[in-house]
């Protein structure tokens, strides 16, 4: 008999208890996945204060996964950054949206070895802030005061940012290159600009309506204003006040050959004079900023719209008042034209209107062509919704859509970026003839004020709707665009 102690920690017999087969490794790989996807479903793939890298944002981008140059990390940080910062300048004085301009920076910067970045971007200046670890933080800061229409610098630009992000270009060859696109002569000299102005608005003159004797109007007016334009930029004055003075003298002109019976379309002449007053490409590069995570920036380039907006609306509005005062007839706004061409004669007008804007951007010789390919596109697209009953306000931004996405494909496949393509494509959507019978009706009939304003938020929400429609169209085609980027920059590699 065993007098010794139960031992309390004893486990009691287990012989009532059913057996367990012991698992087999299936059900141990079922077990251990189905742990695993609960994990996942509890906790997530990352921890959800995780810092997102910033290399990341090149994701969707031509310059996504940059190739870091075998030098490693540069020991010369300051010089890559103070290129960095230059470039980006170069690219917003050149009309650059704020999200290209900041993925080119984390693209060039990765490339050249140097990590720990951050970018930020405010309406007209560009702050980098380069903060290694255990060494001293560097912090740069630039702003840009001017701007210029040199779309072929941008295609330059583009391209170098292509070849560093494919290794093939070292900083030193960087640094030259970027230096001779800034000193490189624009494509086009400034007569042909000048001329580009008046070819531009006789042939869409055409395009609305308007017969031989209209268009020959336009085009004189349209030179003698950009001389105007040209000669006030010389004596500095402020941008608003050179644009309200073209309007001016476009739609007085136009009232004067109309009270003289020289034309009998003078609400044509002025649009041909005034869309390429408009500013097209800020107003792009502002929605853009807005969609893309850029409020700030995107305030400053609406509020510089809205201003430029402001000054045509009031050259058109003082030249009524005096036209009024001095007696002029009055203009019948409510006309409508039939068109003067057939229609093979209206895409051939169209085509060369869009070139005409391509030269007075300072776009490359070998884009003018593509361009106006996509601009021919889009009227096609805008007159097919049109006869679709989509509406006069949803078939601009209809055809802005095709126009944003042909772009971003053409561009690619061209060296270049999208907006260089989309923008004088996509100007002869604008709603011209709507801003100008507005603008007349509450400057001229006080009695329809309000005809007159719904005319404006009319014209307001097409511009904005086609602004909107050529973003939309780009971020469609990124998907389609991801072989171009990648052929674009093995051959640049090869180079």
């Amino acid at each position: 008999m065993n007098d010794r102690p139960e031992n309390p920690r004893r486990r009691p017999p287990t012989d009532g208890l059913p057996k367990t087969e012991p698992l087999t490794p299936s059900q141990l790989r079922q077990d251990a996945a189905a742990k695993r996807m609960l994990r996942r479903l509890v906790r997530g793939e990352n921890p959800p204060t995780a810092p997102l890298s910033i290399v990341d944002r090149l994701a969707g981008s031509p310059y996504a996964n940059p190739m870091i140059q075998v030098g490693g990390v540069d020991t010369s940080a300051r010089k890559t950054l103070d290129f960095s910062l230059h470039l980006a300048e170069t690219m917003f004085r050149y009309g650059a949206g704020a999200l290209e301009v900041e993925t080119s920076i984390i693209a060039v910067t990765a490339a050249l070895g140097l990590k720990n970045i951050e970018v930020d971007i405010t309406n007209q200046s560009v702050a980098i802030n380069y903060a290694p670890k255990d060494q001293t933080p560097i912090a740069l800061l630039r702003v840009v005061r001017s701007w210029t229409n040199n779309y072929a610098g941008l295609a330059k630009v583009h391209r170098l940012v292509t070849d560093i992000v494919a290794g093939g270009v070292g900083r030193d060859e960087a640094i030259r290159r970027l230096d001779e696109a800034i000193t490189s002569p624009k494509p086009f000299p400034r007569w042909m600009v000048t001329v580009a102005f008046g070819v531009f608005a006789a042939v869409f003159v055409g395009v609305l309506g308007g017969g031989l004797v209209s268009s020959g109007i336009a085009f004189v007016a349209n030179i003698g204003v950009s001389l105007l334009a040209r000669q006030l930029g010389r004596w500095r004055v402020p941008d608003f006040f050179t644009t309200a003075a073209c309007s001016f003298g476009v739609t007085l002109t136009a009232l004067l050959l109309w009270r003289f019976d020289l034309t009998n379309a003078p609400a044509i002449v002025v649009v041909g004079g005034i869309l390429l007053l408009l500013p097209t490409g800020r107003l792009v590069s502002s929605v853009q900023d807005a969609i893309n995570g850029f409020p700030v920036t995107a305030a400053g380039r609406f509020l510089s719209t809205l201003l430029t907006f402001g000054a045509i609306v009031a050259g058109i509005a003082v030249a009524f008042v005096i036209g009024s005062m001095t007696g002029m007839q009055p203009i019948s706004v409510t006309e409508t034209f039939p068109p003067a061409y057939d229609l093979w004669v209206l895409v051939i007008l169209i085509a060369v209107a869009v070139m005409a804007i391509g030269v007075t951007e300072q776009t490359s010789w070998e884009l003018l062509l593509p361009t106006a390919a996509v601009g021919v596109v889009g009227y096609f697209v805008l007159l097919g919704a049109a006869s679709l009953g989509v509406g006069d306000r949803f078939s601009p931004a209809v055809a802005a859509v095709v126009i944003g996405l042909l772009a971003r494909v053409v561009a690619l496949k061209m060296g270049a970026p999208q907006l260089v393509v989309a923008v004088p494509a996509a100007l002869i959507l604008l709603p011209g003839l709507t801003i100008f019978r507005s603008m007349y009706v509450l400057t001229i009939e006080e009695s329809e004020v309000l005809l007159g304003a719904g005319g404006m938020l009319n014209a307001g929400a097409i511009v904005l709707g086609t602004a909107a429609g050529i973003v939309l169209g780009d971020t469609l085609a990124r998907p389609l665009t991801r072989s171009l980027a990648s052929n674009e920059r093995r051959r640049a590699r090869r180079r």
